[in-house]
């Protein structure tokens, strides 16, 4: 049913003071509202009633359904007044609002567009008059080029006031030189330009895969990154570092790695960098002020999500002008490097969507707060057969189109290529194997251009004739000839290498000579050695007065090359207690390791570099602390199957597996006098006859 509601007419001082504001709200409304015609206007004023007022001018504003349903609802005519008051009132101050916004919006219009005609106007008089302003028009393309740039708010805000004062500068004036230099590259760098990532990662592996040979755990990395980057596209770059042996591949892979991300590559060399500028650039007030290297790079690159390598990072410097280490903690800090400030441009740059990679020889030289910004990733060198396979894909087609032949006027058979390996160079990488290719490659390209020859298959005996004589000796049994000779391994930035130590004896009085450029530590590992046999002369069978009427001396050779290091400890000591029981180390065996007084092997570092640098020079037998058991786990599977391994912790072991069982006779004058005067009684016999085999004893820690 509808119930028809008869309206009762009210009329008294408050409905009519209501009905009389309602009516000058609603003409305000109407000067304001472009919706509303001005007809409704006397149309309001000649109703009568206040509930029909009431209900027009709830139909006709610009209102919510809703809010005009409820009012239209209310019986009560001044209840409907005064709730339709409030929602007029609403309506009057939104359109109040709007129109305010509008007539600044317009105001800013005309006044570029006054701008902008006075401007042509001016530009019609000067080419009427047949002058031209070149200041203005240079000062209109910096302009057009800052609007048509996109910069950010800060970087276009100081563009324009730089803008300002080159439009009121002289051409002719330094100053202007300085401002327009600095718009130059503001407007060059690319502040929003981005290259799309390729998040294929089966095609990023096999491009990887295709550029560089082995590198598993810098490509694993760069994997993750690719797998994380596609489920969360905001992630931030990696910040990481290459630590590696020259040759081995990290300057390279940085390419690799931009091209496999679809990602533009910048490079910066940072060897003998010693001015903290040269990272966050010069101030504008000097002369010649530049943007740092950082800043140059991404100019360079066209893109603000390079892949960024900072080359040589261990080798940075520092002086009175400043530390640029220090300057790069900021670019490197993923929490700061989103705002990093350039001095010359002095607004904030975002540098967190750059992948930053740098290389290094050695983590020793680089400055803590620095390294722990840095995600460390090992490049080892490599084995026999990786170099192989790297020649036969790489280098070997590099060099021949570099000389100038092909694949059918050069060949160079496997064991040519083992020769060079092993007799030509000595290095973790393959820098200089690549250097004795393109020797090949050149002495193939002269025979073939005189006419000699039309291709050449070198062999093993043709490496002589191009290479020249083998320059790294390969017999490394022709040293350990004698007792007093041990092998250890030494850890270098160019990776690991053989460490002979040789001791003997003569006549003398406690004198203790060292040679071969031995720093501190060594000497102080030469001293804990001597130390340790004379507290245990007896259990070794060693004349505890030996060294009353003895001088020692302790040589490493390769002396023009400074040594030092804790690691030679074990190698000292073996080499000592082999001069002094006339015990020859055993061949192809090699040690490492650091002893204490009580004759404890502690562990070292660079295991890895050590063992293959024991693998190149064939060693077969390897003594290594036991606490560095886990690093042998990183060394290639079939090196370990070609090396045999011994993990000790007490000296006494090590002496075991390393001497000869067997007792040479001593040489004239070095046999000990005590020992003589007690060769004919009985229980030193037994004793004698007890310590080798004390000292056969095998070992049960075989890997």
């Amino acid at each position: 049913r509808v119930k028809l509601i008869e309206e009762q007419e009210v009329k008294d001082i408050e409905t009519e003071a209501l009905v009389s504001n309602l009516l000058a709200l609603f003409d305000r409304i109407l000067k304001l509202s472009p919706f509303l015609p001005p007809e409704f206007g006397p149309m309001a004023k000649s109703i009568a009633e206040a509930g029909t007022l009431a209900d027009l001018i709830a139909s006709v504003i610009n209102a919510p359904v809703e809010e005009k349903q409820k009012v239209l609802d209310i019986a009560d005519v001044k209840l409907r007044l005064k709730e339709l008051t409030k929602m007029v009132n609403h309506q009057m101050e939104v359109l109040e609002l709007g129109n305010k916004i509008q007539t600044k919006v317009k105001d800013d219009i005309d006044k570029n567009q006054r701008e902008y005609y006075l401007r042509q106007q001016l530009k019609a008089i000067k080419q009427e008059l047949g002058e031209t302003d070149e200041n203005a028009v240079e000062t209109e393309e910096y302009r057009k080029k800052i609007e048509e740039k996109n910069l950010p708010e800060e970087a276009k805000a100081e563009a324009l006031r730089e803008l300002e004062r080159l439009s009121r500068m002289n051409p002719s004036s330094a100053e202007y030189t300085v401002s327009s230099t600095y718009l130059d590259w503001v407007t060059a760098l690319p502040w929003n330009d981005a290259t799309t990532d390729n998040l294929d990662i089966a095609e990023a592996r096999r491009i990887l895969d295709e550029d560089h040979y082995g590198l598993s755990k810098p490509k694993k990395r760069i994997i993750e990154y690719l797998a994380v980057r596609k489920l969360k596209p905001d992630s931030k770059g990696p910040i990481l570092c290459f630590v590696g042996p020259p040759g081995t591949g990290k300057t390279s892979l940085g390419h690799s790695i931009g091209r496999a991300l679809g990602r533009k590559f910048a490079r910066i060399a940072l060897g003998g960098v010693r001015d903290e500028a040269e990272i966050r650039g010069h101030r504008r007030t000097y002369i010649g002020a530049l943007p740092g290297r950082i800043i140059q790079g991404l100019r360079r690159a066209e893109s603000n999500n390079p892949v960024f390598m900072l080359d040589e990072i261990d080798k940075l410097g520092s002086d009175f002008r400043g530390d640029p280490s220090s300057a790069l903690l900021e670019v490197l800090d993923p929490q700061q490097n989103n705002s990093f400030t350039d001095h010359y441009l002095d607004v904030p740059f975002d540098l967190s969507k750059v992948i930053f990679i740098a290389t290094a020889n050695m983590l020793d030289t680089i400055p803590p707060p620095l390294l722990d910004r840095l995600e460390v990733i090992e490049l080892t060198g490599y084995t026999q057969e990786e170099k192989m396979k790297i020649a036969e894909k790489y280098l070997i087609p590099r060099q021949l189109a570099e000389n100038g032949l092909t694949a059918s006027q050069f060949r160079l058979t496997a064991k040519a290529l083992s020769t060079i390996i092993t007799g030509y160079t000595r290095e973790a990488g393959v820098r200089n194997l690549e250097r004795e290719i393109a020797n090949a490659c050149r002495g193939v390209a002269a025979q073939i251009a005189e006419g000699g020859i039309a291709s050449k298959t070198v062999t093993e005996k043709d490496v002589h004739k191009y290479l020249g004589p083998v320059r790294v000796p390969t017999d490394i049994d022709a040293r350990i000839t004698k007792p007093g000779i041990a092998i250890g391994l030494a850890w270098t930035p160019v990776g690991g290498d053989m460490l002979f130590i040789e001791a003997t004896a003569m006549k003398g009085r406690k004198g203790l000579t060292l040679t071969g450029q031995l720093g501190d530590v060594m000497k102080e590992s030469v001293s804990a050695a001597l130390s340790f046999i004379r507290t245990n002369a007896k259990e070794l069978g060693v004349d505890p007065d030996f060294f009353e009427d003895k001088d020692i001396h302790i040589h490493v050779p390769a002396g023009a090359t400074p040594k030092d290091g804790p690691s030679a400890g074990v190698t000292m000591l073996t080499a000592l207690t082999s001069l002094l029981t006339c015990r020859k180390v055993k061949t192809r065996l090699a040690m490492t390791g650091e002893i204490t007084l009580r004759g404890a092997v502690l562990p070292v570092g660079g295991i890895k570099e050590k063992v293959l640098a024991a693998y190149r020079a064939g060693i077969k037998t390897l003594i290594l602390p036991a606490w560095n058991r886990k690093d042998v786990e990183d060394i290639p599977a079939n090196v370990q199957k070609q090396i045999t391994f011994h993990f000790v912790s007490d000296m006494m072991d090590v002496l075991k597996l390393a001497l000869e069982p067997g007792k040479e006779k001593p040489a004239a004058g070095k046999a000990p006098k005590k020992a003589a005067a007690t060769k004919n009684v009985k229980p030193s016999a037994k004793a004698r006859q007890k310590k080798p085999a004390t000292l056969r004893k095998p070992d049960s820690k075989k890997k």
